[in-house]
């Protein structure tokens, strides 16, 4: 099921539902499909960004009531999950409840802080920023709002 599917046969039963965003998680590619399952099987509720990008790219911050199509690498939407918290933290200061809520690998904030220093440096390298701990990084969590197959 393509985006605009997924979002049409939401909107049948909220009609008040105008906008939405669309995105897959770390651009696309494999990586992106595991992390979908993870929130279609309600372990993963949260995810982080690196704050810099959002500058670069004129890009307004997330908000709680936000609705986003999870996408699979290959356009397929996963689901469409409702934005709950955004905040706004030092990577230093990212703690072990939203380490786990993001689901994955162990669950650890060791994990956690691993794979996105990994993640953010190279992304961040893309555009001559060094990573560093004081780097802002932007935590959401969600919840899932709709799953295909289980629409009225």
């Amino acid at each position: 099921m393509r985006e605009g599917e997924i979002w049409n046969l939401y909107r049948r039963s909220n009609p008040g539902a105008s906008e939405h965003q669309a995105w897959a998680f770390c651009g696309g590619g494999p990586l992106a499909d595991k992390l979908a399952d993870l929130v279609v099987r309600g372990i993963k509720t949260a995810t982080s960004s690196a704050h810099p990008l959002y500058v670069i790219e004129g890009e307004p911050l997330p908000s709680p009531g936000d609705l986003c199509v999870i996408l699979r690498d290959d356009g397929e939407a996963a689901c469409i999950i409702r934005i709950t918290d955004v905040r706004v933290c030092r990577f230093r200061d990212v703690g072990d409840e939203h380490a786990f809520r993001e689901g994955e690998g162990d669950r650890s904030l060791r994990y956690w802080r691993q794979v996105h220093q990994e993640f953010f440096a190279a992304e961040l390298a893309e555009h001559g920023i060094p990573f560093g701990e004081d780097m802002m990084v932007v935590c959401e969590t969600f919840q899932v709002e709709f799953l295909p197959g289980n629409d009225p």
